[in-house]
């Protein structure tokens, strides 16, 4: 099974990334706010009609991690009638950001520096932050 990681590592633009799905309406994403706990940020329905979109969150970890990708660590669904903007806060599960660790036989967050993006897709994520997780 090839995922978005692949295409990512290859540099290739899916046909259908993930998360792509039809809608009779578009989307705006703005106000993002981030903090090792949460994500928040506005989703603003920009068509004429009633919409559903899923809003995905995706880290990629500091460097030390030796894991270049960017990973999905949260998403939700969003409903909005047109012209209607909603604020989402979801919260980020620490588990989701954490690498296993041979040696402590355990999981652990990687002291450093995490980018986010937020979109609708995995190739569509127009807002972007960083937050640092310290030692």
């Amino acid at each position: 099974m090839v995922g978005y990681k692949w295409y990512d590592a290859k540099q290739k633009q899916p046909l259908f990334p993930f998360g792509f799905g039809l809608s009779y309406t578009t989307y705006s994403y703005s106000d993002l706010k981030v903090s090792p706990a949460q994500i928040t940020f506005a989703v603003k329905n920009l068509g004429h009609r009633a919409g559903a979109e899923i809003a995905e969150v995706y880290a990629t970890l500091p460097q030390a991690a030796g894991e270049p990708f960017k990973r999905l660590v949260a998403f939700q669904k969003i409903s909005l009638e047109p012209g209607e903007s909603k604020s989402v806060t979801l919260d980020l599960n620490p588990h989701y950001l954490s690498i296993f660790n041979e040696d402590k036989n355990g999981w652990e967050l990687v002291p450093g520096e995490y980018a986010v993006q937020v979109g609708g897709s995995s190739r569509d994520l127009p807002l972007q932050g960083t937050f640092r997780i310290e030692r």
